[in-house]
């Protein structure tokens, strides 16, 4: 096992190894089933940072918490007729990064296999190298502020639900004042839709917009690994997966992922020349 930085990096040999990195650690001695404390987040590419899309708008970490409150305060207003989404920031907030807003979000997933989905779904990218971001969520919340962490354990509940977060913060700013420094919680959203359901789909969320979760991570290595998925191997994995139905048509319920699945299946290898 190699080291990039601070967290521990694997370079996946084979399907087979693959498959065992990413499951690795699954046991709960507890409960004594394999019920993995992990999280995952696929790349198309190794080079990929944990920015969120509100980072990628490019402002300043001055600028970003104004701008977080414009983009949320205006797509609360205009959303509303056609969501339903009730009183809670965290519901709003959810909701808007499902629908492509630019938010402190990130996207994970529960399943391996929809993280290699996305490792490997954009033909693009098959000469680069992929990577899955896999993080104990069990581990993060261990050190989240104590009005979350007592939230969780009145729950018994590993992650929080939007509710749960309400309880504990009613504001995006009152969130952000829960601790002097930096901290990560894992939300799972509502179901939406069977886009969320079927991506097993959660998000990470900072106590600030500007706040980059690789960098809470590399100060705790021991919470994390990285795993990739050479370039040579993408073909393989990605006609692995559409064989156990882990494709765009699942993911993406409805037309568009189907012509999305549709239209990856079927491109050949090398354009004809």
């Amino acid at each position: 096992m190699a080291e990039q930085g601070a967290i521990p990096t694997t370079t996946a040999r084979s399907w087979t190894h693959l498959i065992e990195e990413l499951y690795h650690d699954c046991w709960d001695a507890r409960i004594e089933r394999f019920r993995s404390p992990y999280v995952f987040r696929g790349h198309s590419r190794a080079s990929a940072n944990l920015n969120t899309n509100l980072m990628r708008l490019g402002a300043t970490p001055e600028h970003l918490a104004r701008l977080e409150g414009h983009l949320l305060r205006n797509f609360r207003k205009y959303a509303h007729k056609q969501a339903a989404a009730g009183d809670s920031i965290w519901n709003w907030m959810a909701l808007a990064q499902h629908h492509g807003l630019q938010t402190r979000l990130l996207d994970w997933t529960y399943s391996p296999f929809v993280a290699m989905h996305f490792a490997t779904e954009n033909p693009a990218t098959y000469d680069d190298d992929s990577l899955i971001w896999c993080v104990n969520h069990c581990g993060v919340l261990a050190l989240v502020p104590e009005p979350l962490r007592r939230v969780a354990e009145e729950e018994g509940s590993n992650v929080f639900t939007v509710e749960m977060l309400g309880q504990a913060a009613a504001s995006v700013e009152e969130f952000d004042r829960l601790a002097s420094e930096e901290f990560a919680v894992f939300l799972e959203p509502p179901s939406l839709d069977d886009r969320i359901v079927n991506q097993f789909a959660l998000f990470s969320l900072m106590s600030s917009p500007s706040a980059r979760l690789d960098d809470r991570l590399a100060r705790h290595p021991e919470l994390c690994r990285k795993v990739i998925i050479p370039a040579a191997m993408k073909w393989e994995v990605r006609d692995k997966l559409d064989q156990a139905n882990i494709t765009e048509r699942m993911l993406y319920p409805g037309l568009d992922g189907l012509t999305r699945w549709l239209s990856r299946y079927y491109k050949p290898l090398k354009r004809d020349a």
